[in-house]
């Protein structure tokens, strides 16, 4: 149950949203385009960022670019 001490962890690195257009979730209710954002763990698809909600949510690396 790591993962509900991710928020509390330090940040890995940072990224920067460059477009929240899914074809099947609604990115754009957690992500807003241009915004960077936290990294709190990382898989080989998988950010999982604090999102707009303030929320822990893995997103794929897609959405982002690294900076």
């Amino acid at each position: 149950m790591i993962h509900l001490t991710w928020k509390q962890a330090d940040t890995i690195k940072q990224v920067k949203c460059i477009h929240t257009n899914a074809a099947k979730y609604l990115v754009h209710n957690a992500l807003t385009e241009g915004q960077v954002y936290d990294v709190k763990n990382e898989t080989e698809e998988f950010y999982f960022v604090v999102d707009n909600k303030g929320e822990i949510s893995g997103f794929y690396k897609t959405y982002f670019q690294e900076i």
